[in-house]
């Protein structure tokens, strides 16, 4: 099978898994649903994956390759730290606001995997914080952020909080004119609590030697 075929055939399973897991939940689900929602016979599916596990954090790994590009190609052309944190906040929002099963699969669903939980090395996902935390320092050298904020901590802390609101979201099965609100929101929160501050002017001596 040629190279571009078996990657066709790989994604075509994975968009089936985010469906079936969506809807039944990934405990529930069984590898031959998954293979019937692609249209491939069951054995199909190991020729590519492991097991169920390595299914849904294929999907997660995938959907964090996408993201990472999507914020290099938008946050290029883009000078100023904050406009840049700014716009990957409504990236990874924005994902999740036009994909609602895959955001369901990725918030919900991934924490139910003890694989995920308790094995995953994570190199991907540290690749987007890497992204988020080279934006802070850069911030930091040019004096736009608070030098003692640590820039992966704070993008730890920024993927945790657009995390919690991308699940408050799913499991409210709220409108995705919400979430837009809360990115705008949760931009603003982010961005200004590491914003450096002038430092405030000295008080002057009144007459009589009070200030």
């Amino acid at each position: 099978m040629r190279l571009v075929d078996r990657a066709k055939k790989r994604q075509r399973i994975l968009k089936a898994a985010v469906r079936v897991f969506a809807r039944h939940g990934f405990y529930v689900s069984r590898v031959s649903q998954i293979a019937q929602a692609a249209g491939v016979a069951d054995g199909t599916i190991y020729l590519y994956f492991r097991n169920k596990d390595d299914i849904l954090i294929s999907i997660f790994e995938d959907r964090i390759d996408a993201l990472c590009a999507l914020v290099e190609k938008e946050t290029a052309s883009l000078d100023d730290p904050a406009q840049r944190l700014r716009r990957i906040v409504d990236l990874q929002l924005g994902t999740v606001r036009k994909h609602r099963d895959l955001a369901e699969v990725v918030s919900i669903n991934l924490r139910q995997s003890n694989r995920f939980l308790k094995q995953y090395a994570a190199p991907k996902f540290n690749r987007y914080l890497d992204l988020i935390a080279g934006v802070v320092a850069d911030g930091q050298r040019r004096g736009v952020f608070r030098s003692d904020v640590s820039p992966r901590v704070f993008a730890c802390a920024m993927f945790g909080a657009l995390d919690g609101l991308t699940l408050t979201w799913v499991i409210g099965k709220s409108a995705p004119e919400r979430l837009a609100r809360a990115a705008e929101g949760a931009a603003t929160i982010l961005i200004e609590g590491i914003r450096k501050r002038p430092a405030p002017a000295p008080r002057r001596e009144r007459k009589g030697g009070r200030t």
